[in-house]
């Protein structure tokens, strides 16, 4: 595969056995800095050193990139499958956005069309609550036209769809 050919001749194998060493434990992030000079059998401030090394830091990136490469597969496979079998149209979509995204038809900011609606439903939801809030507070008029859409809204949004819209986030 070319990707573990280009590691074969790039920054990560040009070093040292300590250093690729090094490189892995700080990817993993498992252990403190000195603990990681340690086990190198290093100090803490050659670490430092190495870490500001431009050789260094071009390794770290090649080796990331190497070891994130094997997770983007079921990464997309999850995508797909909340793209299909989602019981919310919103999450539905989120899915099928990223992964159009992804293969590059459309930004990463998401389009213009989803951005508006969900500026629209964080509008509506915000004034259902201001309004539950004012009516339990026994404050202002309630405006009987409010009270029946957020009765309504409360029957349109059903569990399902908000569990599916908090597990996308």
């Amino acid at each position: 595969m070319t990707v573990y050919k280009s590691l074969q001749n790039g920054a990560f194998q040009s070093l040292d056995e300590r250093r690729k060493k090094a490189i892995i434990m700080l990817f993993e992030d498992k252990l403190t800095d000195e603990e990681i000079a340690k086990t190198v059998n290093r100090s803490r401030q050659t670490l430092a050193k190495w870490k500001k090394n431009k050789i260094f830091i071009k390794a770290q990136q090649e080796y990331r990139h190497i070891a994130l490469d094997n997770y983007v597969p079921d990464a997309i496979k999850q995508l797909h499958q909340l793209s299909l079998n989602a019981k919310s149209e919103m999450v539905r979509l989120q899915a099928n956005t990223t992964i159009l995204t992804m293969a590059g038809f459309g930004s990463a900011d998401g389009n213009d069309e989803l951005r508006k609606a969900q500026i629209r439903k964080a509008n509506a939801d915000a004034r259902i609550v201001e309004h539950k809030a004012n009516e339990l507070e026994g404050v202002g008029h309630v405006n009987p036209l409010l009270k029946a859409l957020t009765k309504g809204a409360a029957q349109l949004v059903p569990k399902e769809e908000e569990n599916d819209a908090n597990t996308i986030e």
